[in-house]
């Protein structure tokens, strides 16, 4: 049972469409559970051969960079929404997304505390980052990120928006992933199955309902966290203001979209854990009954 109580409480008709799948829902070969619906043995192939290539592109540009192994990268993923002592739900309550509420302007490298991007690019690549100049670290960043705002690999891989990297980090994925997995409308193909579902499809309509009265206008949670990114770029000039040289007008703004990021994110959550998380579970039992290849 969900922590907000019953799934299915007041939704008329809702537990009864949930219950009723008269045909399980079956996952078409080849699709596994991880990120671009990779199985774990192909995403960790994945990582490995991306970071392998961008300490290549990196070397060839004069640069260090230590390919980081996938238990690195995969602790970047991981560290999303997360903070030592803070369950989900706190960091959430806290932080919301951690996008606008985490904003510094500053590289991830320096960052002073929450950065899945840090974590994932690992010790080393942080302290050599750390031993050049202001004018090396911008010329780095520009190689392996491709510039300010775009994200470093373990971050796109979590959020599946490998279509923002830049620099080096682009040129790998380029090599290793597909085409289609680089467009910025890719859907992963597992929640694109879940969706059609009619179980979910009902599930949604009560999730965006409920939204609308708390005064969100969306229809799915995968919709907010780009929203919120998108607004944060047009406060920040796509990140490249620092938070300590901002105008007062342009705090404000910030201040704004960080209200507003933690009251949709605390909302989004209830409503998920309560009306898409019991449904999707139940597809995903569907869709993996054997074991995935």
């Amino acid at each position: 049972m969900s922590a907000f109580g019953s799934p299915y409480l007041h939704l008329p008709g809702f537990s009864v469409l949930l219950m009723a799948a008269n045909v399980a829902a079956q996952a078409p070969p080849g699709l596994g559970t991880e990120e671009y619906g990779l199985s774990p043995r192909a995403l960790v192939q994945a990582i490995e051969q991306t970071e392998e290539l961008i300490s290549k592109c990196m070397r060839d540009q004069g640069f260090t960079y230590f390919a980081a192994d996938h238990s690195t990268v995969r602790a970047g993923m991981t560290a999303d929404k997360k903070l030592p002592g803070l369950s989900e739900e706190e960091f959430v309550g806290r932080h919301g997304f951690g996008i606008a509420t985490m904003y510094t302007g500053l590289p991830p490298q320096l960052a002073p505390g929450y950065s899945p991007g840090k974590v994932g690019l690992g010790e080393r690549n942080v302290l050599q980052f750390q031993s050049l100049s202001p004018a090396g670290q911008v010329a780095y960043n520009q190689a392996l990120l491709g510039g300010v705002g775009n994200p470093t690999f373990a971050v796109a891989l979590e959020q599946e928006n490998l279509w923002l990297t830049g620099g080096c980090t682009r040129k790998a994925v380029e090599q290793v992933f597909k085409p289609d997995q680089l467009k910025s409308t890719y859907y992963n193909p597992q929640d694109a199955i879940i969706n059609k579902d009619k179980r979910m499809r009902a599930a949604l309509a009560v999730y965006a309902r409920e939204m609308r009265k708390a005064g969100f206008e969306y229809n799915h949670p995968d919709e907010i966290e780009p929203d919120i990114r998108t607004r944060l770029a047009a406060v920040t000039d796509n990140g490249r203001i620092l938070v300590e040289s901002m105008s007062t007008e342009q705090k404000a703004a910030l201040k704004k979209l960080q209200d507003f990021e933690r009251e949709v994110a605390k909302t989004s959550m209830a409503l998920q854990e309560k009306i898409l998380v019991p449904v999707e579970e139940r597809i995903q039992q569907e869709l993996f009954s054997r074991k995935p290849q």
